[in-house]
C-alpha cells in the first residue's frame, strides 16, 4: 500500500512540474508582463528596472526554479488587469466554482444512477426509451444553448428563477457561501443543473452499459440458481460491482466540472473561477492564467489520487496484484 502511495505521489509531483512549466512558458511566449505593466509609454530605462525588480533578466531555468517555488506557497504575482494580488482574488472566486461544480455533481449522481439502472433493468419499457432519449440530447446539445434554453424558460417566460449572479453569500471565516441563504439556492439552480445535464447523462449511460455486462456474468447466474430474489440479485450484487468504475469516472468528472465550468459561469454570469479566467484570457492577464492553469491541474491530481486509493481499497484484484509485485 505504501508502495502504490509512494508511486502515485511521485507521478502527481511530475505532472505538476510538467504543468508548471507550461504556465510558465505564458509569461516567457504571450505577450510582456513589464510592458501591460507601464504601458506603451515607458522609458527603457524604467523597463530595465522592472524587469530587474521582477527577476526577469535572469536566465530562463533559474527563472523557472522561483516561480516553482512561488507557484508552491501560491504565490502567482500581480494581476495585470486588476491589480490585486492573484492568490487573493482566487480565494474570493473558488469558492463560488466549487459550490456549483459540487451541487451539480449530487444532482447527476442523485438522478443518473437511477435512471442508468432502471434503464438497464427496464430496457423494453416506453420510459426507458424516453430516459435513452433525453440522454441523446444532453450529451449532445452544447451546455451554452442548455443554458440559453433554461434561462429562456425559467427565468424570461416563467420567471421562477434569476437568469444570472450568485445572489446574496454569507461569509464563514474566509469562506463565502451562498448555500447559507435561501437567494443563493434560487441563483444556483439554473446553473448547477445545466452543468449537471451532461454529467447526469453520461453516468447513466455508463451505470447502463456497466449494469447489463454485469448481469450476465456467471456470479449472476450463479446467484439466480440459488434463489435469490431479484432484488437482492440486482442491488446486492450488480449495482454494488457496477458501482466501481463509475465512483472512478464520477471522481474524475468532478475536476472536469470544476476545470469546465467556464462556459456554465459565462452564461450565468457566476462569479467563480471560470469566469475570472475568461476575463483573464480576453485582457492576457497572464498571472491569472498561470495561476488558473497551475490550480486546475492540480484538482485532477488530487482527484485523480483520492480515486486511485479508493479503487485500491475497494477492488481487491489490485491489492493482490500490488503484493505479488512487490
Amino acid at each position: 500500500m505504501f508502495a502504490f502511495i509512494l508511486r502515485r505521489l511521485m507521478q502527481a509531483v511530475v505532472v505538476m512540474v510538467a504543468v508548471a512549466f507550461i504556465a510558465f512558458l505564458l509569461f516567457q511566449y504571450v505577450g510582456d508582463p513589464v510592458v501591460f505593466l507601464l504601458g506603451q509609454d515607458a522609458t527603457p530605462e524604467q523597463i530595465r528596472e522592472l524587469r530587474s525588480a521582477l527577476g526577469l533578466d535572469k536566465p530562463f531555468f533559474v527563472q523557472f526554479w522561483h516561480f516553482l517555488l512561488n507557484a508552491v506557497q501560491g504565490e502567482f504575482g500581480l494581476s495585470l488587469r486588476q491589480g490585486a494580488k492573484v492568490s487573493r482574488l482566487i480565494a474570493e472566486r473558488f469558492p463560488a466554482t466549487l459550490e456549483l461544480a459540487l451541487i451539480a455533481a449530487f444532482l447527476a449522481l442523485l438522478i443518473g444512477i437511477p435512471m442508468g439502472v432502471y434503464s438497464a433493468l427496464r430496457r423494453g419499457t416506453v420510459l426507458s426509451q424516453v430516459f435513452m432519449t433525453i440522454s441523446l440530447l444532453g450529451v449532445s446539445l452544447p451546455t451554452f444553448l442548455i443554458g440559453i434554453l433554461l434561462i429562456l424558460v425559467f427565468a424570461v417566460t416563467l420567471g421562477w428563477f434569476p437568469s444570472f449572479g450568485r445572489g446574496p453569500t454569507m461569509q464563514v471565516g474566509w469562506w463565502s457561501s451562498g448555500l447559507l441563504t435561501p437567494k443563493g439556492w434560487h441563483h444556483i439552480v439554473l446553473p448547477a443543473v445545466t452543468l449537471a445535464i451532461f454529467q447526469l447523462t453520461l453516468i447513466m449511460r455508463l451505470v447502463r452499459a456497466e449494469m447489463l455486462e454485469v448481469l450476465r456474468t456467471d456470479y449472476i447466474k450463479f446467484a439466480r440458481a440459488r434463489g435469490l430474489s431479484n432484488r437482492a440479485i440486482h442491488f446486492g450484487h450488480a449495482l454494488k460491482n457496477t458501482l466501481v468504475p463509475v465512483m472512478t469516472i464520477t471522481g474524475l468528472q468532478l475536476g472536469g466540472l470544476i476545470a469546465f465550468a467556464i462556459i456554465t459561469e459565462t452564461v450565468f454570469q457566476w462569479p467563480g473561477m471560470g469566469l475570472l479566467f475568461i476575463q483573464a484570457v480576453t485582457f492576457a492577464d497572464i498571472p491569472v492564467m498561470a495561476a488558473y492553469l497551475c490550480l486546475i491541474a492540480l484538482i485532477f491530481v488530487v482527484i485523480n489520487l483520492v480515486v486511485d486509493l479508493l479503487y485500491f481499497a475497494v477492488d481487491p484484484r489490485l491489492r493482490i496484484g500490488g503484493a505479488k509485485g512487490h
